[in-house]
Parts: C-alpha cells; sequence; structure tokens
C-alpha cells in the first residue's frame, strides 16, 4: 500500500490548518477544513497536479469552514461531516461566523457516524465522534499509517477552548481520555492550529489530562 502523505496550508484571520491528505504517488486528495480562500486552496492544489476527492469537517466553526463554498464549487467534491454538527454548521450564529462579521454556513453532503469506516479514493479512515469543543466534533483516524486529524479538540500540550456554543469542557476532557488517548503512543497528531504531536506525548505531557 501506498504511503499516505499530509500536507497542509495555514491560512485566515485565526491561522487555521488547511490538510489535505494523499497517497504517495496518487492525485486525489481529502481536504480537511478549508479554513478560508477555498478557490485558491483549489488552485494551489490544482497547480500540484492534486484532484479533491472529498472534503472533510472536525467541526463547523467559521475559521474552518470559510474556504468550504469555494472549494466545492471549484472540484465539485462532495462535504463530510459528522451528524452531530449538522446544526452547527448550518447556523452561522452557532458557529460563530455571524458574531465575526462575516456569516458562513455548509450544509454537509454526507453526515457520518461514531466508528463510521470510509473509503474516499482508495484511502480509510475511521470518524471518532469527540464531542466537547463542539458538540459534534470529530476526528478522523487514520489506523494503518497511524494518522490522527484531531481538529480542535486536541491540540500539541493542549486542547480546544469550550467557551463558544455547544463547547463543554467536561465532555472535551471525556473525549480526549476516553477516545484519543486509547490510540497507540506513535499516533501522529494533526491539529487544527498550531504544530503536529503524538498521542504518547500528549499522554505524558498535557496538562488537561
Amino acid at each position: 500500500m501506498a504511503e499516505l502523505k499530509v500536507d497542509k496550508f495555514t491560512l485566515g484571520v485565526c491561522e487555521t490548518n488547511f490538510y489535505y491528505v494523499y497517497e504517495e504517488g496518487k492525485k486525489d486528495v481529502i481536504a480537511f477544513d478549508p479554513a478560508d480562500r477555498g478557490e485558491l486552496l483549489y488552485q494551489q492544489l490544482t497547480v500540484k497536479g492534486f484532484h479533491v476527492a472529498a472534503i472533510c469537517l472536525t467541526h463547523g466553526h467559521f475559521d474552518h469552514i470559510w474556504g468550504v463554498e469555494g472549494l466545492k464549487k471549484c472540484s465539485g467534491a462532495r462535504v463530510y461531516a459528522y451528524e452531530g454538527e449538522k446544526e452547527l454548521c448550518e447556523s452561522d450564529s452557532l458557529n460563530v461566523s455571524r458574531d465575526v462579521g462575516r456569516p458562513c454556513t455548509v450544509t454537509p453532503d454526507v453526515l457520518l457516524k461514531d466508528g463510521q469506516k470510509v473509503e474516499i479514493a482508495g484511502m480509510q479512515f475511521q470518524v471518532i465522534a469527540t464531542p466537547g469543543h463542539t458538540k459534534g466534533s470529530c476526528c478522523y483516524y487514520f489506523e494503518e499509517a497511524g494518522v490522527l486529524l484531531s481538529g480542535d479538540t486536541l491540540f500539541q500540550d493542549s486542547v480546544g477552548r469550550t467557551d463558544l456554543p455547544t463547547g463543554s469542557m467536561s465532555a472535551l476532557v471525556r473525549s480526549v481520555r476516553e477516545k484519543l488517548m486509547v490510540l497507540p503512543d506513535d499516533v501522529t497528531v494533526y491539529p487544527g492550529h498550531g504544530e503536529c504531536t503524538s498521542i504518547g506525548h500528549e499522554r505524558k505531557y498535557n496538562a488537561f489530562l
């Protein structure tokens, strides 16, 4: 099986990490959390010779969805999100985009379930529901590659904020402890902001756990 590659652009007012995942030597990518400027993201990926096979959201906050419409329009890719996040994705009040002066909503094309295994363009991942940062936050786990896209649930030495609509610190800590800390130490974590880390590092050093 080809090696799984994870690359990113960091963009937007919140310096959000937009990830694209692909198999080495292949052209299909899965796009995670198009933070902003979807048309530009499409152009950059196209210049590199990539084809956007799907758009996946870890949650629906404005700084993770502002680029969805443009990327979807240019690529024709479907938008995937955890079923528990549909309401927030579709509300510019709950996703806080109205409050920051740039209202935006997204209607997912495919709603995912906790524990569901998904295959897109030959790449397989599992959906892990991790309520807390928002009630419908989720992570995407590529088990064979040891890769976790954690959104704003788990950061290097920290966890996501919970003071925005539908957030809960107790739920977040429980999600990380019960759903993520059971993964192998060598799993690489790619968060929505900041640098990558590992499950083993967070198990040892994350003060929130």
